[in-house]
């Protein structure tokens, strides 16, 4: 009974450490995302400065024709950098709520109050800006436009955007008006269960990563199935055969593969294996996948994933080979199995009744890596044979800067890594009876 309240212990220390170490991941990710110089908010910006790829470059007057404040302000909106940075990840994170709805309309002339048009609608809200800077709505239909918010920034406020976001220290034009904006709110963060909305694509990236988990899954569990089916077995029958002529030649072909990267050794597939038509060079099934009969669809899916299997699998035969080998060797030449041969026990009873799993506890540590396999896939591989997966998923995101899509997964990747972690300790507990939860 001790025993057991000590093992829940342990356990729910260490998923209760999943949260905080979640979030230093995906703070640490955010941060870099915004220091990191670039991206799509600095194009934008050139491009409204006539200063684009392959344009010659203009002067300071020329570059600031269509460089407005107000144009400013709205792209850093658009790019959520018109807050500071530490609330804008707690609007992600979902402990403050951020903008769902906004709009804006420019102070002209000095005037107190200026029309807002309310987006979606052919309705205006009247806003009007105080003597201390604030800013209030005048009385509005709430039943029919929803409540509304209204926030006032002056020059100053725009001058310190201006400052943070414009390249070359361009002044800001002279006389620049108040900026009113009305908006609505909501908490709606990973707290929440919400992942964000894709900047490039305007699709909520839950869905962008529910719609690719079953290719990643399909390759994953195809993956395990057959390092495990085939690497243990392999690994036995190396240890047990140690130095004959099967080992030596096995053992050089399984280091080859594995001094092979994934993705080099995809390219030289596709050159020249997918494109002299053996297999298909590119996607996940055929265009008339559907059209198929169940014994069609399951063969065009298997010629599909041939090639890139091979990818995914060449690095890490060897060294599950390899651990297995070396493990069983290492408990075959213990005490224990001599004692057990020496008493009478036949060698095969000794290797799989006793050495074997001792010998499967080092692999019991890798199976919290089966979690984040299924989903994660290779991004390069995906990338080679254009396998639109979790991976390539990831690998659009980080070049386009789509910043919701890099959270997005950079959370779903490190929560598998976690609970993986989780449940290797719980397998390796279940196979090694000399672990202790002290």
């Amino acid at each position: 009974m001790q025993l057991v309240l000590r093992v829940k212990e342990y356990f729910i220390r260490r998923l209760l450490l999943i949260p905080p170490t979640l979030l230093g991941i995906t703070l640490l990710v955010f941060a870099t995302m915004r220091l990191v110089p670039g991206g799509p908010l600095a194009e934008d910006l050139k491009k409204l400065m006539g200063q684009g790829e392959g344009k010659a470059a203009k002067s300071r007057e020329q570059s600031s024709i269509n460089l407005k404040p107000d144009t400013v302000l709205r792209l850093a909106g658009q790019y959520d950098r018109d807050k500071p940075a530490l609330r804008h990840y707690l609007e992600w994170l979902g402990a403050l709520p951020r903008d769902t709805k906004k709009s804006d309309a420019l102070f002209k002339n000095d005037e107190l109050t200026v029309a807002v048009e309310v987006p979606g609608t052919l309705d205006t809200l009247t806003v009007k800006r105080n003597p201390d800077g604030s800013g209030s709505i005048e009385p509005y239909d709430m039943n029919k436009l929803g409540v509304w918010h209204v926030r006032i920034q002056s020059p100053e406020d725009q001058l310190k955007i201006w400052e943070t976001l414009v390249p070359d220290a361009l002044a800001m034009p002279p006389n620049t008006p108040h900026r009113a904006e009305i908006y609505q709110s909501a908490f709606k963060g990973i707290l929440q269960g919400k992942l964000g909305t894709s900047m490039r694509y305007q699709e909520p990236v839950a869905a962008m990563i529910t719609k690719r988990m079953p290719i990643s899954l399909f390759y994953g569990i195809i993956e395990i199935i057959l390092i495990y089916g085939i690497c243990v077995p392999l690994g036995v029958v190396k240890a047990i055969k140690h130095r004959t002529w099967f080992d030596n030649v096995s053992s050089v072909a399984v280091f080859v593969g594995y001094a092979i990267p994934g993705y080099a050794l995809g390219a030289l597939l596709v050159v020249y294996v997918c494109a002299k038509g053996y297999f298909p060079m590119s996607g996940f099934t055929s265009d008339n996948f559907h059209d198929l009969s169940l014994r069609g669809q399951i063969v065009d899916l298997f010629h599909h994933a041939a090639m890139p299997m091979v990818c995914y699998l060449v690095g890490s035969f060897a060294m599950m080979t390899m651990m297995v080998k070396n493990s069983l060797m290492d408990h075959l030449a213990s005490d224990y199995v001599r004692t057990a041969i020496s008493k009478g026990v036949g060698f095969k009873s000794a290797v799989f009744h006793h050495a074997l799993r001792n010998s499967l506890i080092p692999l019991a540590t890798t199976i919290g890596g089966i979690v984040s396999i299924f989903v994660g896939g290779s991004m390069l591989i995906e990338k080679i044979f254009d396998i639109d997966g979790f991976g390539l998923l990831q690998f659009h995101s980080l070049l386009e800067r789509d910043e919701p899509v890099i959270m997005g997964t950079l959370t779903v990747a490190a929560l598998l890594m976690l609970v993986g972690n989780v449940i290797s300790d719980i397998a390796v507990a279940v196979v090694d009876p000399k672990i202790s939860f002290e």
